[in-house]
C-alpha cells in the first residue's frame, strides 16, 4: 500500500496491518498525513511512526501493509 492508501484506509475506519495482524497502523495525533500515525505492536504497545520525519517515507516496505479483512 502507498502512504496515501494507508492514511485513507485508517481515516475511513479500516484496520491496516503491517507484516502481520500483531501490528496495526493507528492515528495518534492530528498531524497531517503519515506524521499523525504510528505502527503499534498489539503485544507490547511498542510503537514507531508510520513515516520518517519527512512525512513521506514509510517505515517498512509498502507491500507489507494491508487492510485486515473483518470477519
Amino acid at each position: 500500500m502507498t502512504l496515501d492508501e494507508i492514511v485513507e484506509a485508517v481515516d475511513a475506519g479500516r484496520t491496516v496491518c503491517w507484516s502481520h495482524r500483531g501490528y496495526e497502523v493507528r492515528r495518534t495525533s492530528d498531524k497531517p498525513g503519515g506524521l499523525g500515525m504510528d505502527v503499534i505492536c498489539l503485544h507490547n504497545d511498542h510503537m514507531i511512526g508510520l513515516t520518517w520525519l519527512d512525512g513521506v517515507t514509510v517505515n517498512g516496505q509498502p507491500e507489507d501493509f494491508y487492510v485486515k479483512e473483518e470477519t
